[in-house]
């Protein structure tokens, strides 16, 4: 019996924002999916906009799989996980023996195909992306709560806003000049009614 699909399909029980009261709750299924889909948008405009070459396919892969750990070590909320580089270190070292237990669970010749993205090249211009659009996400999560009355997300909002500044990648300034407005956006609004 090969577990791997059970364990994937299991992120949707695994909550985000654990710390913070939340109008509307987040699981990392839901929230691999954003980051996906913003990988996608960034590296997208990296290369239509401004004439990179990031594959966009490898980037896209990582974020789908970039929370897969969680599903053994649920999700370490931030303020815990950086509190200091030896938890941080010691954190890294137990999300890599997580994906490769989960990893372990699928048949040789479909771990060498996935494998390669379950355990993501850090170093890579492509994980750039996925990091950018990982933070895209929570800012997002902070609209989106913020816009329900949640002052919960206000300094969230504010320090992840700052951390998307000070990564300075073109592409997340342009998604913030020509995307981000819409988010305020009501769906009345968004349908031009």
């Amino acid at each position: 019996m090969k577990k791997f699909y059970a364990y994937i399909d299991r992120m949707k029980f695994i909550k985000r924002w654990q710390l913070m009261r939340s109008v509307r709750e987040e699981n990392i299924m839901e929230h691999s999916h954003s980051v996906a889909v913003l990988t996608h948008a960034l590296v997208s405009i990296e290369n239509g906009v401004f004439g990179g070459r990031v594959n966009a396919e490898k980037a896209v892969l990582y974020a789908l799989y970039h929370e897969v750990s969680e599903v053994m070590t649920g999700d370490m909320p931030t303020p815990v996980k950086y509190f200091n580089n030896s938890i941080h270190g010691e954190y890294e070292k137990l999300e890599k023996l997580a994906v490769d237990k989960i990893a372990d669970t699928l048949p040789p010749e479909l771990k060498g195909e996935l494998y390669p993205y379950l355990q993501a090249d850090k170093s890579s211009e492509e994980y750039k992306f996925v990091k950018a659009a990982d933070k895209l996400s929570a800012y997002l999560k902070c609209l989106e709560e913020l816009r329900s009355g949640n002052h919960e997300f206000t300094q969230a909002e504010k320090s992840v806003g700052q951390a998307l500044a000070d990564m300075k990648m073109r592409s997340v300034d342009y998604f913030f000049e020509h995307f981000i407005p819409a988010f305020a956006l009501t769906l009345d609004e968004l349908e031009g009614l």
